[in-house]
C-alpha cells in the first residue's frame, strides 16, 4: 500500500512534468481523441500488462511465458486513476501516462518483493509522501465542504460592490528616460536633462488630453520624443477592475466618465489616464467567482483552526539561527 502511495506522487510529478513539456499536438488533435474515447465503453479494457499478475498465487510469470497472466485496466479504472493524479487531463497526457504507469507498476511491485518498502530510506520517503498527498487531499476536502448559499453570494456581492465594477480606461504613458541614439556616450546630466524634459512632456499632454485631443496620437508623440519606435502604440486598456490597476493607480477609478486624470508617477515612467465609462459586472456574471472565493476563505479559516491547534520549537543550535519557523499562532 506505502509504495502505490510513493508511485502516486510520482506519477504526479511526472503528469505534471508532462503537461507543460509535451509537444502541442493542437486543440483539434485533443478533442478528436477526446471523442473517440467517450465512445469506449466504462467496462471495456484501454490497458493490458501482459506477464504481470500480482494477486496470482505462485511465481511471477516468466519472460517466456508472458501471455500467462496479465493485468487489465478498464476505461474506469483508468479514468479513476488519471482524475486521482490530476483532474482533467489532456488526451496527450492520458496516452503519456499509459506508457509510464505499466513500467512503474511493475517496478514498484518489484521493489516490494525485495522489501525495499521497509527498508531506509524509502519507508521515510514514502511515509513523507503520504503526509503530502493526505495533506492536499484534506484541503481539497475543506473546499468541497465548503458549501454557498444563494444568500451568502447575493450578500456578497451587495457588501463587496467595487470589486464588481469595470472601467473602460484608456492610458497614456510617458517613459522616464529618453532612449540615447549612443547609450555607451550618455552623461548623467544629459539623463537627468532628459527625464525633466519627458516629465514637462508628460505634463503637457495630459492638459492637452483634457482638452479633449485624442490619446492615441498623443501617445505617439511621447514615444517619438522620447527616442521610442513602435509600430502601433495602444492606449485602449478595454474594460478592467480596480484590482487590475497597480494601487498607486487605482484611484483613477474614482475619475467620472471624460474625465482625465493627473500625471502619475513612479520609478517606471508617467501615466495619464482617461475613463470613458464605467459599468459593473451582473449578479449571474460574478456568481462563480464569488462562490469561489467564498470557498476559498472558508476552507483557508477550517484551515487556520488546525494551524493554530499546535506549535512548534525548534533546536536553534541544529538548525541555525535563521531557521525557518512555523509561524506562531
Amino acid at each position: 500500500m506505502k509504495s502505490r502511495i510513493w508511485v502516486l506522487c510520482v506519477l504526479n510529478a511526472t503528469v505534471a512534468w508532462a503537461q507543460s513539456n509535451l509537444l502541442p499536438k493542437g486543440k483539434g488533435s485533443d478533442q478528436g481523441a477526446e471523442a473517440s474515447a467517450a465512445q469506449v465503453p466504462m467496462d471495456a479494457p484501454v490497458l493490458t500488462i501482459k506477464g504481470f499478475c500480482p494477486n496470482q498465487s505462485g511465481q511471477p510469470a516468466k519472460s517466456s511465458d508472458k501471455n500467462a497472466c496479465q493485468t487489465v485496466m478498464t476505461r474506469a479504472q483508468f479514468e479513476q486513476l488519471a482524475s486521482a493524479i490530476r483532474p482533467n487531463v489532456s488526451a496527450s497526457v492520458k496516452q503519456q501516462l499509459a506508457s509510464l504507469y505499466p513500467r512503474m507498476l511493475v517496478m514498484s511491485q518489484k521493489a516490494e518483493e525485495l522489501g525495499l518498502d521497509k527498508l531506509p530510506p524509502y519507508e521515510q520517503m514514502i511515509a513523507f509522501s503520504r503526509m503530502q498527498i493526505l495533506s492536499q487531499g484534506l484541503t481539497r476536502k475543506l473546499q468541497q465542504q465548503a458549501a454557498v448559499s444563494d444568500k451568502e453570494i447575493s450578500d456578497y456581492y451587495r457588501e463587496h460592490a467595487a470589486e464588481f465594477e469595470e472601467y473602460t480606461l484608456e492610458r497614456l504613458f510617458v517613459p522616464l528616460r529618453k532612449q540615447p541614439a549612443d547609450p555607451k556616450n550618455q552623461g548623467a546630466g544629459e539623463m537627468r536633462v532628459g527625464q525633466m524634459d519627458l516629465a514637462d512632456l508628460a505634463e503637457n499632454l495630459r492638459k492637452r488630453a483634457a482638452a479633449g485631443e485624442d490619446l492615441l496620437q498623443l501617445q505617439k508623440e511621447a514615444f517619438a520624443q522620447a527616442g521610442i519606435t513602435v509600430a502601433s502604440p495602444n492606449v485602449n486598456m478595454g474594460k478592467v477592475r480596480r484590482s487590475a490597476l497597480p494601487a498607486n493607480q487605482s484611484a483613477v477609478t474614482e475619475l467620472k466618465a471624460g474625465q482625465v486624470s493627473e500625471v502619475i508617477s513612479d520609478a517606471a515612467g508617467h501615466y495619464i489616464y482617461k475613463l470613458d465609462a464605467k459599468g459593473e459586472i451582473p449578479p449571474e456574471q460574478a456568481r462563480t467567482e464569488i462562490q469561489r472565493t467564498l470557498e476559498n476563505q472558508r476552507a483557508q479559516d477550517e484551515l487556520d483552526k488546525i494551524q493554530r491547534s499546535y506549535s512548534t520549537e525548534i533546536n536553534e543550535a541544529y538548525f541555525g539561527v535563521h531557521a525557518v519557523r512555523e509561524p506562531d499562532q
